[in-house]
């Protein structure tokens, strides 16, 4: 295969990578069209459909200041009409040849999601390469999600966990992009125009800020096709505003809400994708609290204490920031005491670091589960555009666990000490006053 398609003239370059052993059959393989246009492959043919996942980076982040919304609010008009094709027309197009496209906006990244027969890829790839470059934002459809989103955001407002993360962001990034509300706020959606969504689409949508992966029935020269026809007469870069890098604020905030619970954020600052400790952080988080029925909170707070039905935390690298973060819900009268407990669990595992048993389990679970985010087409697409987006390299998946492996007990010790020395430094909570 790899001579194949090396052989290809029209081409302008092929790579591939078999990886193993997360999947024998999974390789890889990198395109670029004779545009310039860069994606990643894997050929599927065990069923005939196409995924292809894309993203822009921007995200929320390039929102206007005055306008929170705006990226939320384009990526549910994109398939609302596009060049000579209205918003009912372009919807039955998609219902009638069974084509999912989405979009969706991130902090940092504007994605967009496509899955077809390989028998429609034609027309997918027509439908796609129209949503991308030509929107249409006419009045009926903008007005129609604006409606919705409105709705969605008075909703959010009485849900203790769209409050408490709505809290915990604004106070961990005051002032800063990252600290808007990604959906905008009843006002900034109210006051979003037609030009505001075009304006953010010409400055976001561009060539040079664009990942694309595809896994399905499709050889390199399809996708090739693809790439140009949908992504060539794209902009060659994009005029996207500087993000400033940030460390998250402390504080503690309690919100009174009639909640039959007290619902729990905390977290704090967490380590770079990019930092040489991510990997024993990585695993340092796993055994305080990566959502499995073994970790240190799950058996403190739920076990031994049942003090909650589920305790978790993750690292949430971004960009410009990164954070662990942390969630749980319990009685309120019980609230400071789930708190207490939950900082004594860091400070302990920032004290004495794991225990060779549990960097042990830590280990066969994190290598042992990572083949099951591939298997599916729409999961490997998924997972291969997150580690393109992170600059991981074509080859991550068949160096990650042995990166996990490498990990030494010291490693997560010094990895605790850093990131749980001082517990976790912002808490929100969310609930009716402790009686």
């Amino acid at each position: 295969m790899m001579a194949n398609l090396f052989s290809r003239a029209s081409l302008a370059f092929v790579g591939l990578v078999l990886l193993a052993p997360v999947s024998q059959a999974m390789e890889i393989q990198r395109v670029v069209s004779p545009g310039g246009v860069e994606a990643w492959l894997v050929e599927d043919y065990a069923v005939p459909i196409i995924a292809v996942n894309f993203a822009f980076s921007g995200g929320t982040a390039q929102d206007p200041a005055a306008k929170p919304g705006v990226a939320n609010m384009l990526s549910g008009l994109l398939d609302e009409g596009a060049g000579d094709i209205d918003s009912k027309a372009f919807q039955a197009k998609l219902d009638d040849l069974s084509i999912s496209l989405s979009f969706d906006a991130g902090r940092d990244e504007f994605f967009g999601t496509l899955k077809t027969l390989e028998e429609n890829k034609a027309a997918a790839f027509d439908l796609l390469a129209l949503a991308v470059q030509k929107p249409r934002f006419d009045a009926e459809p903008v007005e129609r999600i604006r409606s919705q989103i409105t709705i969605g955001i008075n909703e959010a407002k009485k849900q203790p966990e769209s409050v408490a993360g709505d809290a915990m962001r604004a106070a961990a990034y005051p002032g800063h992009p990252y600290g808007q509300p990604g959906d905008g706020t009843i006002e900034s959606v109210t006051a979003i125009t037609a030009a505001d969504l075009r304006a953010y689409h010409d400055k976001t949508f561009a060539r040079d800020n664009l990942k694309v992966v595809v896994v399905g029935a499709i050889d390199a020269k399809g996708v090739s096709t693809m790439l140009d026809e949908v992504f060539g007469p794209l902009p060659a870069k994009a005029d996207l505003a500087k993000i400033a890098d940030v460390e998250p604020k402390g504080g503690n905030i309690d919100i009174d809400m009639p909640n039959p619970q007290t619902v729990i954020r905390f977290g704090g600052p967490g380590p770079a994708r990019s930092a040489p400790d991510f990997m024993a952080s990585f695993v340092a988080n796993h055994i305080l609290g990566g959502g499995t029925f073994s970790s240190r909170l799950y058996e403190e707070v739920r076990e031994r204490r049942g003090l909650a039905y589920s305790v978790g935390t993750m690292l949430m690298p971004s960009r410009h920031s990164a954070v662990i973060v942390g969630s749980t819900a319990t009685r309120a009268d019980r609230a400071g005491e789930t708190v207490d407990l939950i900082k004594s669990e860091m400070a302990r595992l920032a004290k004495d670091g794991p225990t060779e048993d549990e960097l042990a389990k830590a280990k066969s679970f994190l290598t042992g589960s990572y083949a099951l985010r591939f298997d599916s087409s729409s999961k490997i697409a998924r997972q291969l555009l997150g580690i393109a987006l992170e600059d991981l390299g074509i080859d991550y998946v068949e160096k990650r666990n042995a990166l996990v492996e490498a990990v030494t007990l010291e490693d997560v010790k010094q990895a605790s000490q850093k990131m749980f020395s001082t517990g976790t430094n912002l808490v929100v909570r969310v609930g009716p006053h402790e009686s």
